[in-house]
Protein backbone atom coordinates (compact mmCIF):
# COMPACT_ATOMS: atom_id res chain seq x y z
CA UNK A 1 0.00 0.00 0.00
CA UNK A 2 2.92 2.23 0.67
CA UNK A 3 3.96 2.49 -2.66
CA UNK A 4 0.59 2.74 -4.18
CA UNK A 5 0.36 6.14 -1.91
CA UNK A 6 3.68 6.98 -2.71
CA UNK A 7 2.64 6.97 -6.46
CA UNK A 8 -0.81 8.53 -5.69
CA UNK A 9 1.15 11.56 -3.65
CA UNK A 10 4.10 12.01 -6.73
CA UNK A 11 1.17 11.54 -9.64
CA UNK A 12 -1.48 14.15 -8.16
CA UNK A 13 0.82 16.34 -6.44
CA UNK A 14 2.26 17.07 -10.14
CA UNK A 15 -0.94 16.97 -11.24
CA UNK A 16 -2.02 19.76 -8.83
CA UNK A 17 0.22 22.24 -10.43
CA UNK A 18 -1.68 22.31 -13.89
CA UNK A 19 -4.48 24.52 -12.18
CA UNK A 20 -2.48 25.82 -9.59
CA UNK A 21 -1.13 29.08 -11.75
CA UNK A 22 0.64 30.77 -9.94
CA UNK A 23 3.26 28.59 -8.29
CA UNK A 24 3.34 26.69 -12.10
CA UNK A 25 4.35 30.24 -13.50
CA UNK A 26 6.87 30.95 -10.84
CA UNK A 27 8.54 27.08 -11.60
CA UNK A 28 8.45 27.86 -15.16
CA UNK A 29 10.18 31.32 -14.53
CA UNK A 30 12.46 30.18 -12.33
CA UNK A 31 13.65 26.69 -14.65
CA UNK A 32 12.20 27.26 -18.22
CA UNK A 33 9.44 26.14 -19.86
CA UNK A 34 11.00 22.89 -21.75
CA UNK A 35 12.44 21.84 -17.94
CA UNK A 36 9.52 22.42 -16.23
CA UNK A 37 7.65 20.46 -18.86
CA UNK A 38 10.02 17.76 -18.87
CA UNK A 39 10.37 17.20 -14.60
CA UNK A 40 6.79 17.32 -14.85
CA UNK A 41 6.51 14.73 -17.37
CA UNK A 42 9.33 12.24 -16.02
CA UNK A 43 7.38 12.68 -12.44
CA UNK A 44 4.12 12.07 -13.93
CA UNK A 45 5.11 8.61 -15.45
CA UNK A 46 7.00 7.74 -12.38
CA UNK A 47 3.84 8.37 -9.85
CA UNK A 48 2.00 6.27 -12.40
CA UNK A 49 4.15 3.63 -12.77
CA UNK A 50 4.35 3.32 -8.54
CA UNK A 51 0.77 3.74 -8.57
CA UNK A 52 0.13 0.65 -11.03
CA UNK A 53 3.06 -1.31 -9.47
CA UNK A 54 1.71 -0.84 -6.28
CA UNK A 55 -2.15 -1.31 -6.78
CA UNK A 56 -1.29 -4.83 -8.33
CA UNK A 57 0.94 -5.64 -5.39
CA UNK A 58 -1.46 -4.19 -2.73
CA UNK A 59 -4.33 -6.65 -4.85
CA UNK A 60 -1.67 -9.91 -4.83
CA UNK A 61 -0.94 -9.35 -0.86
CA UNK A 62 -2.45 -6.77 0.72
CA UNK A 63 -6.03 -6.92 -0.09
CA UNK A 64 -8.39 -5.64 2.56
CA UNK A 65 -12.40 -5.57 1.88
CA UNK A 66 -14.20 -2.88 3.35
CA UNK A 67 -17.45 -3.60 1.88
CA UNK A 68 -19.42 -5.89 -0.57
CA UNK A 69 -20.54 -3.73 -3.40
CA UNK A 70 -24.22 -4.98 -4.04
CA UNK A 71 -24.15 -6.80 -7.79
CA UNK A 72 -25.89 -3.67 -9.25
CA UNK A 73 -23.49 -1.55 -8.81
CA UNK A 74 -20.72 -3.18 -11.18
CA UNK A 75 -23.41 -3.35 -14.01
CA UNK A 76 -23.92 0.30 -13.36
CA UNK A 77 -20.21 1.09 -13.30
CA UNK A 78 -19.62 -0.74 -16.53
CA UNK A 79 -22.48 1.58 -18.14
CA UNK A 80 -20.63 4.69 -16.54
CA UNK A 81 -17.43 3.58 -18.05
CA UNK A 82 -18.70 4.39 -21.60
CA UNK A 83 -19.20 7.87 -21.31
CA UNK A 84 -16.32 8.24 -19.31
CA UNK A 85 -14.10 7.05 -22.34
CA UNK A 86 -16.36 8.81 -24.94
CA UNK A 87 -15.26 11.98 -22.95
CA UNK A 88 -11.96 11.49 -22.27
CA UNK A 89 -12.02 10.75 -26.71
CA UNK A 90 -13.35 13.88 -26.34
CA UNK A 91 -10.80 16.11 -24.91
CA UNK A 92 -8.24 15.07 -28.08
CA UNK A 93 -10.70 15.25 -30.97
CA UNK A 94 -11.43 17.97 -33.28
CA UNK A 95 -14.11 20.86 -31.53
CA UNK A 96 -17.97 19.79 -31.54
CA UNK A 97 -21.10 19.66 -29.79
CA UNK A 98 -19.60 17.19 -27.27
CA UNK A 99 -16.58 18.49 -26.61
CA UNK A 100 -18.36 22.05 -25.87
CA UNK A 101 -20.96 20.62 -23.80
CA UNK A 102 -18.27 19.21 -21.47
CA UNK A 103 -16.44 22.12 -21.05
CA UNK A 104 -13.40 20.46 -20.03
CA UNK A 105 -13.78 16.68 -21.32
CA UNK A 106 -10.94 14.95 -19.32
CA UNK A 107 -11.79 16.12 -16.08
CA UNK A 108 -15.17 15.00 -16.71
CA UNK A 109 -14.31 11.44 -18.14
CA UNK A 110 -12.03 11.24 -15.20
CA UNK A 111 -14.50 12.00 -12.80
CA UNK A 112 -16.85 9.41 -14.43
CA UNK A 113 -14.35 6.64 -14.16
CA UNK A 114 -12.86 7.10 -11.00
CA UNK A 115 -17.07 7.23 -9.69
CA UNK A 116 -17.82 4.06 -11.77
CA UNK A 117 -14.85 1.88 -10.17
CA UNK A 118 -15.53 3.14 -6.60
CA UNK A 119 -18.77 2.17 -6.36
CA UNK A 120 -18.06 -1.26 -8.41
CA UNK A 121 -15.14 -2.11 -5.64
CA UNK A 122 -15.27 -1.53 -1.95
CA UNK A 123 -12.04 -2.65 -0.66
CA UNK A 124 -9.23 -0.10 0.65
CA UNK A 125 -6.92 0.10 -2.09
CA UNK A 126 -9.76 0.79 -4.88
CA UNK A 127 -11.84 3.52 -2.25
CA UNK A 128 -7.76 5.44 -2.29
CA UNK A 129 -7.28 4.86 -5.22
CA UNK A 130 -10.31 5.84 -7.10
CA UNK A 131 -11.37 7.97 -3.88
CA UNK A 132 -7.90 9.88 -4.57
CA UNK A 133 -8.31 10.33 -8.59
CA UNK A 134 -11.60 11.51 -8.06
CA UNK A 135 -11.52 14.23 -5.41
CA UNK A 136 -8.18 15.43 -7.48
CA UNK A 137 -10.79 16.07 -10.73
CA UNK A 138 -13.32 18.02 -8.41
CA UNK A 139 -10.59 19.91 -7.30
CA UNK A 140 -9.13 20.74 -10.60
CA UNK A 141 -12.21 21.55 -11.79
CA UNK A 142 -13.34 24.04 -9.44
CA UNK A 143 -10.22 25.85 -9.83
CA UNK A 144 -10.45 25.77 -13.74
CA UNK A 145 -14.43 27.45 -12.59
CA UNK A 146 -12.89 29.70 -10.70
CA UNK A 147 -10.45 31.21 -13.29
CA UNK A 148 -13.28 31.19 -16.29
CA UNK A 149 -11.08 28.74 -18.30
CA UNK A 150 -14.22 27.27 -20.01
CA UNK A 151 -13.14 25.48 -23.18
CA UNK A 152 -14.29 25.69 -26.27
CA UNK A 153 -17.59 26.73 -26.88
CA UNK A 154 -20.34 25.37 -28.05
CA UNK A 155 -20.11 23.78 -31.70
CA UNK A 156 -22.81 21.91 -33.74
CA UNK A 157 -22.06 18.47 -34.25
CA UNK A 158 -19.66 17.15 -36.53
CA UNK A 159 -16.62 15.63 -37.74
CA UNK A 160 -15.06 16.38 -34.19
CA UNK A 161 -18.61 14.53 -32.63
CA UNK A 162 -18.21 11.22 -35.12
CA UNK A 163 -14.40 11.20 -34.14
CA UNK A 164 -15.19 11.43 -30.11
CA UNK A 165 -18.17 8.82 -30.57
CA UNK A 166 -16.26 6.64 -32.93
CA UNK A 167 -12.81 6.67 -30.71
CA UNK A 168 -14.36 6.64 -27.48
CA UNK A 169 -16.75 4.01 -27.84
CA UNK A 170 -13.70 1.81 -29.75
CA UNK A 171 -11.61 2.61 -26.43
CA UNK A 172 -13.95 1.35 -24.62
CA UNK A 173 -15.17 -1.81 -25.73
CA UNK A 174 -11.11 -2.76 -26.34
CA UNK A 175 -10.64 -2.30 -22.74
CA UNK A 176 -14.03 -4.15 -21.53
CA UNK A 177 -11.94 -7.15 -23.47
CA UNK A 178 -8.39 -6.84 -22.40
CA UNK A 179 -9.57 -5.38 -18.33
CA UNK A 180 -8.49 -9.45 -17.77
CA UNK A 181 -5.31 -9.07 -19.01
CA UNK A 182 -4.30 -5.34 -18.10
CA UNK A 183 -5.92 -5.44 -14.94
CA UNK A 184 -6.49 -9.61 -14.09
CA UNK A 185 -10.13 -8.95 -13.08
CA UNK A 186 -12.46 -9.81 -15.75
CA UNK A 187 -15.82 -7.08 -15.84
CA UNK A 188 -17.61 -9.08 -18.53
CA UNK A 189 -19.61 -12.33 -16.94
CA UNK A 190 -18.36 -11.58 -14.26
CA UNK A 191 -20.40 -13.89 -11.25
CA UNK A 192 -21.25 -12.03 -8.41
Amino acid sequence: MTILLLGLVIFLGVHTLTPLRERRGALIGRFGETAYKGAYSVASLIGLALIVYGFGAYRAGGYIPVWEPPTWTRHLSILLVWPAFIALAAAYSPAGKIKGALKHPMLVGVKIWALAHLIANGDLGSMILFGSLLGWSVFDRIKVKKRGDFGPGPAPFGKGDVITLVVGTALYVALLLLHPLLIGVSVIGRVS
